[in-house]
């Protein structure tokens, strides 16, 4: 959605079972404030996820909401997941699609695609934006595969509860569950809520993983984190959390997959290909998004 932004976010090395404490940067895109954890100056990613933001919550008026203009992407996959309110969906491939709380758009940009993300059909009324958008690089081999887009509604999701967590599994495996998403490298994204003194040990077996603090705060291995916070499980650990609030957790890794550049909307394995998209979109190579004729033009570097 965003443009990356020259403030990065701050890290803390920790020792134990967590490595690292990321610190995210605020901006105001306009409409709301986002807070982006990923990339950060000591983390450019986790497993696959280069791309990290947690967005309002906002509150909107009849009339007012979430106006991002046709952009370009390639060399990525996008999931935008919501707690709160809608965001209409528009693409060069001629899907139309609102996202609401729980669902998954999985959007794959591979060789190029265009979208759009606006305000759903609580235009006309009182609302609130509240939601995660993250980025995951595409396996090398893959970058330029097809772009494609496939909708997961929130009951196709699996629901399950693990002690005193109730979890919502958007990608992967974990705690004997598999989610219907389907992604072309091996990573974990999961929606855990915990009440007050609840525990939860996250997933073993991941080879890059964090926590997101959306609300909340939890105790991990005696030190605090609060809402905002990402904490990056050591190598090897299985962190255990402690809330020391109602809390909700988004949970987060996967397989790295090697240095990724990121210009703009773009991420690639090669500089080359970013200024390649870059003066494919100045020059107006790129598919429309049918509807939706105004767009978001190529930044300066």
């Amino acid at each position: 959605m965003s443009k990356l932004d020259a403030r990065e976010p701050v890290c803390h090395a920790r020792a134990g079972s967590i490595e690292l404490r990321i610190e995210p940067r605020e901006h105001d895109i306009g409409d709301f404030t986002v807070r982006r954890v990923l990339p950060s100056r000591e983390r450019r990613a986790v497993g696959p996820f280069v791309f990290f933001d947690h967005m309002g919550p906002a509150e909107f008026p009849p009339g007012k909401g979430i106006q991002v203009r046709p952009h370009p992407h390639i060399g990525l996959a996008t999931v935008t997941y919501l707690f709160n309110g809608e965001i209409m969906h528009r693409d060069s491939l001629g899907y139309l699609q609102v996202i609401a709380p729980g669902a998954v758009n999985l959007m794959t940009a591979g060789r190029g695609i265009v979208h759009s993300e606006r305000a759903g059909d609580d235009l006309d009324r009182h609302s609130r934006l509240h939601g995660i958008q993250t980025w995951m690089a595409l396996p090398s081999d893959r970058e330029e595969m097809a772009p494609d887009f496939v909708h997961y509604p929130a009951a196709s999701l699996p629901e399950i509860r693990i002690g005193d967590a109730l979890i919502r599994l958007i990608i992967g495996e974990a705690y004997g569950a598999r989610s219907p998403v389907s992604v072309v490298s091996p990573m974990l994204y999961l929606d855990a809520r915990l009440p007050a003194a609840g525990l939860l040990t996250l997933p073993a077996g991941v080879a890059e993983l964090a926590c997101y603090i959306v609300e909340g705060r939890v105790d991990i291995a005696g030190e605090g984190y609060g809402a905002g916070v990402m904490a990056v499980a050591a190598p090897g650990a299985e962190p255990e959390l402690r809330a020391e609030a109602d809390s909700r957790i988004m949970v987060l890794g996967g397989a790295p997959l090697g240095p990724r550049f990121m210009w703009w909307n773009f991420v690639s394995s090669s500089r080359e290909r970013l200024e390649a998209a870059g003066r494919a979109w100045a020059e107006g190579r790129f598919a429309s998004v049918p509807g939706d004729d105004e767009f978001i033009p190529l930044p300066e570097r």
